[in-house]
């Protein structure tokens, strides 16, 4: 039997840890998001970094929350996945032969 409820406890298994090198378009866009960041920080006058600053971190605070939302909800679909194919008995017709 797999160990993995053993692993996951002992934090040897995280979910969200994951490389961009395989994807060229999302590591690509992660250094536009940088370059644009980094050049919008420096250039601007200390109100306006300090929006600009305000509306990252509030980005990111709505994306950190967005994915958790989908790892719980992915997380809960493959649990019923699971339950329906080992666990149910339900079946979408009768079976005529126990009538």
């Amino acid at each position: 039997m797999s160990k993995i409820m053993e692993e996951f406890y002992y934090d040897n298994i995280d979910p969200k840890a994951r490389s961009t090198k395989q994807n060229k378009t999302v590591q690509k866009q992660m250094e536009v998001l940088m370059l644009n960041e980094e050049f919008l920080t420096e250039a601007l006058t200390d109100e306006n970094k300090k929006k600009f600053l305000d509306f990252v971190n509030a980005w990111s605070i709505i994306n950190g929350e967005s994915s958790l939302d989908s790892f719980i909800m992915g997380f809960r679909l493959g649990a019923n996945f699971t339950y329906d194919t080992f666990v149910s008995t339900e079946a979408p017709f009768k079976d005529l032969l126990k009538e």
